[in-house]
């Protein structure tokens, strides 16, 4: 009798163990600030934010950005490539040592192969597995390529066009998605969409366009430091601040990012936690400086700068932003000691836009492109509107052209100068300036103008270029610094951009998620969201 009990019992554990298994399951619902589900194929589209929802889950660089520590900045450390060295004879080659022993999430192996398969996807206008629809998203972020060439498996050399000590910034945003995926699909690019494969540390497992995306934990990701906190992290796009605040006090999400500004309170009140960190990233206009263009006058540049009451947009933020007076914080070793100094000053606003032949009876009409919204767009729409009738006072009157965010990164990738953005004068993408490349030479060195790169305005000063050109061949990180604080100096004194603010990226979180690392970084790395 006592035996038969005991099986009983033991069945009764088993089962009770099986069924506790089945409802271990954890599920992270992320409410992004998104109108859509970014593109899954290897190259997220909507911007930079897009890469930490389905470009660091599902793929992987060949150089990463320490992302899962929140008390430092981040640096760059090894991806899929475990080391990387300019070659001191030639410092226009670089070798990447490739990681062993990967595998792409349908069991096929990474390798030299799949690199060189990869770049050409996104380069090489001639190969067959081009994709246009990625190239647009990466080819600007790789200014710097010349070429590339397979050395053996696990090696890969690519030749910059100079000497670019900065390049393997670049590679940041260069992700390696499966050939041998793409052939098991029929060599279609929009049915891999729906059944990617990266090398991620999540598979994506559903995708309904503009609903969700369904992200999975992959159990043999190579990076075990990196494994996820969480089985399951379905991500639904809220484009609406109010929406995403909704959706969280209704228990419909977990957590959320930039939440509506006046609801902070109400969400502390009903226990939500708060977070932000310090965050290399700054909502500003950025000029055209072009002939014909009103921002040719350095005056009237000035005058945008001036205009602007910094701490009531912070205001505005319920204090989630912080004044921005450059391109970078003060604190970077990259500000220097720009003798225009950026404050609100309405009457010496007046007096340029006066002296430029310009006054609030007699107004410079003008238009902006902006977008009604979007991941690190803040609030897109009342910040605009704020600074709208901050602008008015004295006598610059801007009209908007309000577009998805993702038409207004294609008008920002094609520059002022193109026929599409006639009439525009300034475009409103908020910028991250995290490292050299992406604070200060993608938009101010006169080689970056538009399309070749993000010198969205065509700034150009020679100044400037020198001190740039300089640094990208200097492999001393403290000289590097020096010179590019003495760019970023001369680039404040040209007020070539209206800056406003610096976000916090301010997530909101459910009593429930237990863990998240925010990372000094305009990226976010979604394995460390967890419940338990």
């Amino acid at each position: 009798m006592r035996l038969k009990s005991s099986w009983v019992l033991g069945a009764l554990f088993a089962a009770a163990s099986a069924i506790g298994a089945a409802r271990a399951e954890t599920v992270v619902r992320y409410g992004i600030s998104m109108a859509d589900i970014p593109l899954t194929t290897g190259q997220p589209d909507r911007g930079a934010g897009a890469y930490q929802f389905t470009g660091y889950t599902i793929y992987d660089p060949l150089v990463a950005w320490e992302m899962n520590v929140g008390d430092r900045p981040g640096k760059l450390v090894p991806g899929l490539a475990t080391e990387w060295k300019v070659d001191d004879a030639d410092k226009t080659k670089w070798r990447f040592t490739l990681r062993k022993g990967v595998k792409f999430h349908d069991g096929s192996d990474f390798n030299a192969d799949a690199v060189i398969w990869n770049l050409d996807k996104v380069l090489n206008d001639k190969a067959p597995q081009f994709d246009k629809r990625q190239s647009a998203q990466v080819k600007t972020r790789l200014p710097s390529v010349k070429s590339y060439a397979k050395i053996d498996d696990s090696t890969v050399e690519i030749t910059t066009k100079t000497v670019d000590s900065f390049f393997p910034y670049q590679m940041l945003w260069f992700l390696v998605s499966s050939p041998a995926q793409y052939e098991k699909v029929g060599k279609d690019w929009d049915k891999f969409a729906a059944n990617p494969s990266g090398t991620g540390p999540f598979k994506l497992t559903k995708l309904v366009p503009r609903e969700l995306a369904e992200l999975t934990k992959n159990d043999e990701y190579w990076d075990k430091s990196r494994l996820p906190k969480t089985d399951k992290l379905v991500l639904i796009p809220m484009p609406e601040a109010l929406t995403r605040t909704n959706a969280l006090l209704a228990g419909q999400v977990d957590l959320i990012e930039t939440p509506a500004p006046d609801a902070v309170p109400q969400l502390k009140a009903a226990g939500m936690k708060i977070v932000d960190n310090v965050t290399p990233h700054v909502w500003n206009y950025h000029l055209s400086v072009l002939p014909g263009s009103p921002w040719t006058d350095v005056r009237l540049r000035k005058a945008l700068n001036l205009a602007i009451d910094r701490e009531a947009v912070v205001g505005l933020m319920n204090g989630l932003a912080k004044p921005a007076v450059g391109q970078v914080d003060p604190s970077s070793p990259w500000f220097g000691n720009p003798s225009f100094k950026i404050k609100y000053d309405l009457a010496e606003a007046k007096k340029l836009v006066k002296e430029a032949g310009y006054s609030p009876e007699k107004p410079l009409k003008t238009t902006f492109i902006i977008a009604n919204g979007g991941t690190g767009q803040m609030l897109s729409l009342p910040m605009n509107e704020f600074l709208q009738q901050s602008f008015k006072e004295i006598g610059i009157d801007v009209e908007f052209k309000v577009v998805e965010l993702e038409v207004l990164y294609t008008a920002w990738r094609k520059g002022a100068a193109d026929e599409s953005n006639a009439g525009i004068t300034a475009n409103n993408i908020a910028y991250v300036t995290s490292d050299p490349l992406y604070a200060i030479v993608r938009f101010f060195h006169s080689g970056q103008v538009a399309p070749v790169g993000v010198n969205w305005g065509g700034y150009k000063n020679p100044k400037v270029d020198a001190l740039i050109d300089e640094a990208k061949t200097t492999f001393e990180p403290k000289k590097q610094d020096e010179l590019l604080a003495q760019a970023h100096s001369l680039i404040v004194d040209d007020a070539a951009l209206v800056w406003v603010v610096h976000d916090t990226n301010p997530h909101a979180l459910s009593p429930k998620v237990k863990s998240f690392v925010q990372a000094q970084h305009w990226f976010q790395d979604l394995t460390t969201i967890g419940l338990q």
